[in-house]
């Protein structure tokens, strides 16, 4: 049912670490520019991998974030949502001192935790023999998924509900919809949504290459990430994380908070297919957008843009444009914006809907869809409307952002243009 009877539930801050930009106006200028953020691996020796480049966090200082032990005691993934989530609050101009704490909550996701704690430790205890008290006693702390929402409580003393989301790419997405549902009865005032992720380690990246779903293309990193393109081979590995700040209506308005755009509905659904590709025709992806479009109380003509999940991977791709079509009809279907944030900054896996959500509320907030880059070849089989390669201007008075993930996870979230 439509949320008509809920309060509305509004978009006051944006955090993105991502790595074409480490702060808002870096990353949406990257978006606007098409830039790339892929590159030659520099954080380990990736040359026995087949795929020797990804989207890297580049000039990131988290000294400006975190002190020199805390920065030792976390995982990577938890830097980068601290880093995040410090954003969202500057952007969002809260000032904690005046806010009932009890009432502000964090679901922060993380599709697979601490990879380079644990690559790090197993490494120490096979070069010791096997002698456990090499371990670090921060070992489990680090690799925790949900450790991120605990930390961003106890840096800012937030007391409301506290967990973390696990659905592989479509973690940050889930987070959003658990937030929307606590919120719309009743359980905070504010939170903080999103994901983070980085999981490009040597045992992350040898096994998205044993899986054959990387691209390949070592000759030209910046051009490997091509969603919808007749010769994408692969999806680019990312990394980084997104905030969001979430606020009822009523809150943002008493604190005279900028508001971004209305957070109006979810859908969420399963393919119940297989545990990697998605179901034919993409049936999963059909009902997550049409229950997220009934739950914003619209219809599909009023949808104006879509961010897509566009991977760059053949079946993805396929099956999420065969889900557009029937979703919205072909007529409808290839008059709408498409674009997939994927081409630009790679794949964040769990933090991949929270960025791409924080993509869609500056499009909404500029009317400027942004491009999917690398659009060289059309595909026959993908006959839409991507955006390629420039942004284009356009008025978005409603969006919606689609995540899948493996598992068959599917997880649509709706945006509207704020109205009083």
């Amino acid at each position: 049912m439509a949320n008509y009877k809920y309060p509305k539930i509004v978009i006051t801050g944006v955090g993105p670490i991502t790595a074409i930009g480490n702060n808002k106006e870096e990353f949406w200028s990257g978006i606007m520019a098409g830039k790339s953020g892929a590159a030659p691996i520099k954080s380990f020796d990736a040359s026995k991998h087949d795929t020797k480049f990804a989207c890297e966090i580049k000039n990131l200082d988290m000294l400006q974030f975190a002190n020199r032990k805390e920065i030792q005691r976390m995982d990577s993934f938890t830097q980068l949502s601290i880093a995040a989530a410090q954003l969202a609050i500057d952007d969002a101009k809260i000032d904690f001192e005046k806010i009932n704490k009890n009432r502000v909550g964090v679901v922060v996701g993380s599709g697979i935790g601490g990879m380079w704690t644990s690559y790090n430790q197993i490494n120490a205890l096979i070069a010791n023999d096997n002698n456990p008290r090499v371990i670090s006693p921060f070992f489990i702390p680090m690799l925790i998924s949900d450790i991120s929402p605990g930390y961003i409580a106890i840096r800012w003393g937030l007391k409301g509900p506290n967990y973390g989301t696990v659905s592989a790419c479509a973690t940050s997405a889930h987070a959003m919809a658990d937030a929307l549902m606590l919120m719309q009865r009743g359980d905070a005032d504010m939170m903080l949504v999103g994901g983070s992720e980085s999981c490009n380690t040597p045992i992350g990246l040898g096994g998205f290459n044993a899986m054959k779903a990387l691209s390949t293309r070592n000759d030209s990193p910046e051009t490997a990430s091509r969603p919808f393109d007749k010769d994408r081979d692969g999806f680019v590995m990312g990394e980084g994380a997104g905030i969001l700040v979430f606020e009822t209506e009523e809150h943002a308005k008493n604190r005279g908070a900028k508001i971004y755009c209305e957070i109006a509905g979810f859908g969420l659904t399963d393919d119940a297919f297989h545990i990697t590709q998605p179901a034919e025709g993409g049936e999963g992806a059909v009902r997550s957008m049409q229950l997220a479009i009934a739950d914003a109380g619209l219809t599909p003509n009023d949808i104006d843009y879509i961010n897509a999940h566009g991977t760059s991977t053949y079946y993805n791709d396929l099956n999420e444009t065969l889900a557009i079509k029937k979703v919205f009809g072909v007529d409808k279907a290839k008059q709408l914006a498409i674009s997939s944030t994927k081409s630009m900054i790679g794949h964040l896996l769990g933090a991949a809907g929270a960025v791409e959500a924080i993509t869609t509320a500056l499009a909404m907030e500029h009317s400027i869809v942004p491009p999917t880059i690398n659009y060289t070849t059309p595909d026959p089989e993908c006959d839409l409307d991507y955006t390629p390669n420039k942004p284009k201007s356009k008025e978005i008075n409603a969006a919606i952002s689609n995540s899948f993930g493996f598992g068959g996870h599917n997880a649509t979230i709706c945006f509207k243009k704020y109205v009083e």
